[in-house]
């Protein structure tokens, strides 16, 4: 192994012989070394025949592998540009899911109860996770532009459908399951081909494509509430499947990854493998399952809550989206930043802990329109670096970055079930307590609870309680 790679530095788990590890591997962010004839050739160094040891291992990137990722320049910030478009039409959309559970309960499906109509928007978040598998495996093979392609048509033709529908599982279908792949591929390709371009620039390049879910998610929930009244349900839908559109095509000419994709078949066995054998991969998926269990609640439910707890006005409770989107912006760009310098995952620990205790000391006895913005506010702003950080650490964890398409898939997958499963609870929890939202509330902030503990005890994986960048 020597003599193929010269220049490896390693670090193994916490019993470090060089300090310096510290900082290369939080920065990389992978577990790997580099090798004299391919800068961006990276080695795992583990011993994979022993899942134990497997999941205390990492390794450093070396110097000339690091200087192999651009950081910046013309191209790597044109990603960026492209990317920011391909969020703000997916993940950003997904935000918005408020308005719908809102608008369906009170008009086309007033007859079903909110825990049956929050499988639409919960259905729609769910696919954008379910598919990262296939997704991630067809970027790692081909690249981002078959699924610009593929997601591009999927998502617009979901949308001017959902223009045409009129029964409950039309609006599942369409909306659901097309407009929820289609987004699924547009948001991963953006996603995955960042994280070829930046090193130590990563949680800033990540912060500032997630920002355009902030801006979707603020613009797009007062779109709706203004241009229903005036041209009805069906053209406010395809206005926004037009916009969407031309933001998708700026994509397809921006986006591109940095790494030649590599048609290798992949076994099951090896798509697997992380689940199996690396502890901190574990840690992570646990963590993102249950803090994602409770992550999409307030966005549907709080307008709902507020309504009836605080009986706050139509018009005042419909901003809240608006205001809970527009609030993350600071946090999807500047916490992520500081993560660069601080650790990822130590900002990630804080985060979510923060999370957890707004949302059950502060939501939970809100019953005032103060107290309901306030809570507003601040989970915005938290939740925002949540979702900025989620796709730097699932990169950090990744030993190859010619791998990272179909890790973060496998992980994602996984969460589709939280997902899916998140808002459906909490709504059956509201018909149990006969409308009232405090049991809600409180899977919410258990949820996350769950969550913050599962991140510390990744990062427990990797460090130990040492005080390090992590």
């Amino acid at each position: 192994m020597s003599s193929a790679v010269p220049n490896l530095d390693l670090k193994m788990g916490r019993n470090s012989r060089d300090g310096n590890d510290r900082d290369t591997t939080s920065e990389s962010g992978s577990f790997t070394g580099s090798t004299s004839t391919k800068n961006e050739q990276e080695v795992t160094i583990a011993d994979n025949s022993d899942p134990e040891k497997l999941s205390r291992t990492t390794t450093a990137v070396s110097a000339s592998a690091a200087s192999s990722f651009p950081d910046g320049g013309r191209a790597a910030w044109t990603v960026v540009f492209g990317g920011w478009c391909c969020v703000f039409v997916s993940f950003g959309w997904t935000v918005c899911i408020g308005s719908f559970q809102t608008h369906y309960q009170t008009n086309q499906l007033s007859e079903y109860p909110p825990s049956t109509i929050s499988w639409i928007p919960s259905t729609e978040v769910a696919m954008m996770f379910f598919a990262a598998s296939i997704c991630g495996t067809i970027f790692d093979r081909f690249g981002p532009k078959s699924l610009l392609l593929i997601g591009t048509f999927m998502h617009i033709f979901g949308l001017m459908m959902t223009s045409l529908a009129t029964e409950y599982y039309q609006f599942l279908l369409a909306q659901s399951f097309c407009s929820g792949l289609g987004a699924c591929a547009i948001f991963f390709a953006a996603n995955n081909c960042v994280g070829t371009w930046f090193l130590k620039k990563r949680g800033l390049a990540f912060g500032l494509i997630t920002s355009a879910s902030s801006l979707s998610g603020s613009v797009l929930p007062v779109m709706i509430d203004r241009l229903i009244p005036r041209i009805g349900f069906a053209w406010t839908m395809r206005t926004i499947a037009f916009i969407f559109l031309a933001l998708s095509l700026v994509a397809l000419a921006t986006v591109k990854s940095r790494i030649k994709p590599t048609p290798n078949p992949v076994t099951f066995k090896k798509f697997i493998s992380p689940l199996l054998h690396e502890r901190p991969y574990q840690f992570n998926m646990l963590a993102m399952f249950f803090f994602f269990w409770g992550f999409f609640i307030p966005f549907n439910f709080i307008v709902l809550q507020a309504r009836r707890d605080a009986n706050m006005s139509k018009h005042m409770s419909t901003l809240l989206i608006t205001i809970l989107n527009a609030s993350s912006l600071p946090g999807r760009i500047i916490l992520p930043a500081l993560a660069d310098k601080t650790g990822r995952f130590n900002m990630m620990i804080c985060v979510t802990f923060i999370c957890s205790v707004i949302t059950l000391g502060l939501w939970v006895p809100a019953k005032s329109n103060a107290a309901i913005i306030a809570y507003t506010v601040l989970y915005g702003i938290f939740s925002g670096a949540f979702v900025s950080l989620t796709p730097s650490i699932q990169v950090q964890l990744s030993p190859n970055v010619r791998e990272i398409g179909a890790r973060g898939g496998l992980s994602m997958m996984f969460i589709s079930i939280a997902v899916l499963t998140g808002n459906p609870i909490a709504g059956a929890l509201v018909t149990k307590a006969d409308g009232a939202y405090t049991y809600l509330q409180v899977f919410a902030g258990l949820s996350m609870t769950l969550g913050c503990c599962f991140f510390a005890a990744c990062r427990y994986s990797l460090e130990g309680l040492k005080r390090a960048r992590v």
